[in-house]
């Protein structure tokens, strides 16, 4: 099944600066081969459930390892079985319409 994910990953008690854990996790994804958009405050993913959840769990794993002691994270998900619909898709829907 195909998913789009919008995921927000916060670690905790890591400073102020989020970035370095954030690239971390991007890294994650494109080594998944995943197709993924970072955003100001997340990033939007597309790819069958459970390679998307693997790299989820992935990216977890790589920012305890770079020291983050706690991880906070938001996950909002969509699916579609009526047809497959990509994040470019959606978006190019919305833009049709402000024309």
């Amino acid at each position: 099944m195909k998913v789009i994910v919008d995921l927000c990953v916060v670690p905790l008690g890591v400073g102020v600066s989020v970035s370095k854990y954030v690239a971390l996790c991007q890294q994650v994804l494109e080594d998944a081969g995943l197709s993924f958009q970072l955003h100001a405050y997340g990033t939007n993913i597309e790819g069958e459930y459970d390679q998307v959840f693997a790299a989820i769990k992935a990216c977890h794993e790589k920012i305890h390892a770079a020291g983050a002691p706690r991880i906070t994270t938001t996950i909002k998900l969509g699916s579609r079985v009526d047809r497959v619909q990509t994040m470019q898709d959606k978006l190019r829907s919305v833009a049709e319409k402000l024309v």
